[in-house]
This record gives structure tokens, C-alpha cells and sequence, in this order.
């Protein structure tokens, strides 16, 4: 299946996370680490109460916020401003309909974000690139090696939550830490290049 496709049958946990495992592996970005998220992680688990994600979200906003912007050194300020959106669109409210409008912008998002600290142009417009491959049209598409590899791991996170609903959140959290890791490398390295 598509990622558009897996994205269309998720259940309410399923966006929540998809969304959230976008963001939680462009959060260095923003200034975050390991942990940033993982209190919002813990609201998707079996047994949360409903309103622990509103509140562990805005506890996070209120961190990120602080820190945001503070580092001018970063080199790629135009995906640190698309993270910030994947945060401040994040909804507080936990409905299907809402969290899939947001997962759906997160995947785009964090693809776009791949393909600028994989080199790409920040000012061209690579909506036709990013969405032929999140339907499953690779094929010829001239995908980086970055934004190939965070293609997969949106999908791997749907599909082991489709799988194993609350008991697929560990595995998620992984793919996303591992994500994390790969972008922190990249920035890095995009970093010294600029600097």
C-alpha cells in the first residue's frame, strides 16, 4: 500500500502517531532531543486518559517555543520553520478527521524537510516530486537518498501500527529515534558545508 493509501485507513492512534513520528524526527530542528516527545508518545498508549495529549502538547510547545529560533547556526532555516508548523498545527483535539488532515500535512512536511538537508532547493517547488512518491510512484522519481529514507519510515510506522495497534508504538517510537539520528547526521554535515 501507498503511504496516501495508509494514511487513509489509519485509525485515530494511527494519524496521531504517523503526524507525531513525522515531527519527532525533525524536532532536532527545533532545538529538541530524545525526549522532546516522549511524553506525547506516552498519551497514545493503551489506557491514557483522552486529555493527556492536549496537555503533554502544549507542555512541549511551551519548551520548543523557548528555544525556537535562538540558535542562528543551524544552516537550514527553512526546514526548521516547516518543523515549526508540523508543531503549531499539531491539533489538541484527538479526532480522526483532525489528526488526518495533520498526518497527511506532517508527511508532506517532513519530506520537504528531507529533501532540503539532503541538498535540494528550499525555494523549489517540489509538490509534484513528494507526492507522486508518498502515492507509491517512485519509479524514475528523482528522490534523495534522505527523503527515500524517510518515505519508508512513514510507512513503516503506519503499517506496524495497523498491525499491532497500541503494542506497534515501541517499534514506531524506534523507527522514529533511528530517523532522528539520520537527520541530526545530516544537519550536521550540512552545517559544516555552510559554515
Amino acid at each position: 500500500m501507498s503511504l496516501v493509501e495508509l494514511i487513509a485507513q489509519a485509525d485515530e492512534r494511527g494519524l496521531a502517531a504517523s503526524g507525531m513520528a513525522c515531527l519527532d524526527r525533525c524536532v532536532p530542528l527545533l532545538g529538541g532531543d530524545d525526549e522532546t516527545l516522549r511524553p506525547l508518545w506516552g498519551s497514545l498508549a493503551e489506557g491514557a486518559a483522552a486529555e493527556e495529549w492536549a496537555e503533554r502538547l502544549e507542555q512541549i510547545r511551551g519548551k520548543l517555543d523557548a528555544v525556537h529560533g535562538a540558535d542562528g547556526t543551524r544552516g537550514a532555516e527553512v526546514a526548521a520553520e516547516l518543523a515549526y508548523r508540523m508543531l503549531t498545527t499539531a491539533p489538541a483535539e484527538r479526532s480522526t478527521a483532525v489528526l488526518r488532515e495533520w498526518a497527511q500535512a506532517c508527511s508532506v512536511t517532513a519530506l520537504r524537510v528531507h529533501r532540503i538537508l539532503d541538498g535540494g532547493d528550499p525555494a523549489e517547488d517540489a509538490t509534484d516530486a513528494v507526492e507522486a512518491a508518498r502515492e507509491g510512484r517512485t519509479e524514475g522519481l528523482p528522490l534523495s537518498p534522505l527523503c527515500s529514507a524517510e518515505l519508508r519510515r512513514q510507512i513503516t510506522v503506519l503499517e506496524v501500527l495497523a498491525g499491532h495497534g497500541p503494542a506497534g508504538l515501541r517499534r514506531a517510537l524506534e523507527v522514529s529515534t533511528e530517523g532522528r539520528r539520520v537527520l541530526v547526521a545530516a544537519l550536521s554535515r550540512r552545517n559544516r558545508r555552510d559554515g
